[in-house]
């Protein structure tokens, strides 16, 4: 039978905060490249601050949907992609489908390059983001332990990128930028409430999708905080690099522990110990990060006329802070821009590789074993950087609009997984370890608000009306 029945086993007790951060930087670096770096401040600077309110609803409904991901994997040591398998035979395929489709769109590396072409005055940025896909593929392939290297990684673009931000935002903008953000996050624009009449739906919604993690690599959590030995997951092993690590006996299938007193509060100290980590790494940073990004954008570029295209209004707002503070601070913004796509560009091929491996072992019904997950990762990893270069050779090479394909597919995707999210923790899960009535009403309104925005484009699309 596969996946296998559910073992017993010892609940370990939480380590310190020290020793628990982690995860959640590889969460948040999944998000920063794509939705805060790009799509926000883009929005922001065509249509100014009034919409910002939607960033700060998303990576709000992202952090619940994060840890209602987490409480299934702590409790039962595998991912949510396992527990709906043992409900749902064939969801796999969903998930396999689901996943590919929206993230071999390689929008986030192809902004990278663009903006590295501009800096250093490359004519064609198309053969540049081939050669960053190759050295993620390498970078990925050759670390020790992959989460390791994921991780470490992610942790150094945030410590660099996120006071760097906050430093440029507080020199240039204005005391009046600031009461218009402030104003934005309540959904007051300069001439409108929530949303100007010109903004196209489907570039809100591929914003909003993209405010956090994004799809179905909000799933990827469950990965990640096994890695680290969150509570059962302490039994689920590592990959490691079929180069240059130490092979690991890695299991995709978990085990649970007893229901009694001891292990209740023992849980309990995990679920408040894990959601304090994610709150302050993934919530308060990724918020304070879009808002200063959004800011930043603002305040550079909302007055210029005419408006950019494309990556465009990113090199006006470099050209404009090199103005205001000198001409080296401009380059700087660019480099960090360009160094943060290409981490989560990383780390999205990680995501989406755990994601696909292990969907095609459950979906092989045992004819792949456990033991050929290594093996099966690195083979989609590859096949997906394969079909990036096979995209740019075909002269899909407009970062903005591969973007907006994929966060609007990915948008979708979290309609679904949210749902089943929650369903699982509800039918799976013992009555004393579900979530509570406060954290399934958040689960319902993100599962409605992600399935009308995806309703709506969908409907739209198919009706040929232009959004």
């Amino acid at each position: 039978m596969f996946p296998k029945p559910l073992l017993i086993n010892i609940l370990p007790k939480p380590p310190s905060f020290r020793k628990l951060f982690g995860p959640s930087f590889i969460i948040l670096g999944l998000g920063l490249g794509s939705g805060e770096v790009i799509l926000w401040p883009y929005l922001s600077s065509h249509y100014g601050l009034g919409i910002i309110w939607g960033a700060v609803i998303g990576i709000t409904f992202q952090f619940f949907m994060n840890m209602e991901i987490e409480r299934y994997a702590l409790v039962h040591g595998e991912s949510v992609f396992v527990g709906l398998t043992r409900k749902m035979r064939y969801i796999s395929y969903w998930f396999l489908l689901s996943t590919f489709l929206p993230w071999i769109w390689p929008g986030i590396i192809a902004s990278s390059a663009a903006i590295l072409s501009y800096v250093f005055g490359f004519s064609n940025s198309s053969y540049l983001a081939i050669i960053l896909l190759i050295i993620i593929g390498l970078i990925l392939t050759l670390g020790p332990v992959l989460y390791k290297t994921v991780e470490r990684f992610q942790k150094v673009l945030i410590v660099i990128g996120v006071p760097s931000i906050f430093l440029l935002s507080v020199i240039l903008a204005k005391s009046s930028d600031w009461i218009a953000l402030s104003k934005g996050v309540v959904g007051i624009g300069p001439d409108y409430l929530f949303l100007p009449g010109s903004i196209a739906i489907s570039s809100f919604l591929a914003a909003l999708a993209y405010a956090g993690a994004g799809g179905n690599l909000n799933l990827a959590q469950a990965f990640y905080i096994k890695e680290k030995g969150y509570g059962m997951g302490r039994y689920a092993g590592r990959i490691t690099s079929l180069l240059t690590g130490t092979q690991e006996e890695v299991s995709i299938t978990g085990s649970t522990f007893e229901i009694n007193p001891e292990n209740v509060q023992t849980f309990k100290a995990w679920w408040k110990k894990i959601n304090i980590e994610h709150f302050v790494i993934f919530w308060l940073t990724g918020s304070i990060t879009i808002l200063l990004l959004a800011l930043l954008a603002y305040s550079t570029t909302y007055n210029i006329h005419p408006k950019a295209s494309d990556l465009g209004f990113i090199f006006q707002e470099s050209a404009e802070i090199g103005k205001s503070i000198f001409p080296v601070a401009g380059t700087f913004f660019l480099l960090i821009a360009s160094l943060t796509l290409f981490g989560t560009q990383l780390t999205v091929f990680d995501a989406t590789s755990r994601i696909l491996a292990e969907n095609t072992l459950l979906a092989s019904f045992d004819r792949l074993k456990e033991k050929h997950f290594p093996k099966v990762f690195y083979i989609v990893l590859w096949l997906q950087i394969l079909a990036g270069i096979i995209i740019f050779l075909f002269g899909f090479t407009q970062p903005l609009q591969l973007l907006i394909i994929a966060a609007t597919l990915n948008a979708i995707a979290m309609f679904v997984h949210t749902g089943l999210t929650l369903w699982l923790n509800l039918t799976n899960l013992n009555k004393a370890l579900r979530p509570s009535l406060f954290r399934i009403t958040a689960m319902l309104l993100a599962f409605a608000f992600y399935g009308s925005f995806s309703i709506y484009v969908i409907f739209t699309s198919l009706s040929g009306v232009k959004f």
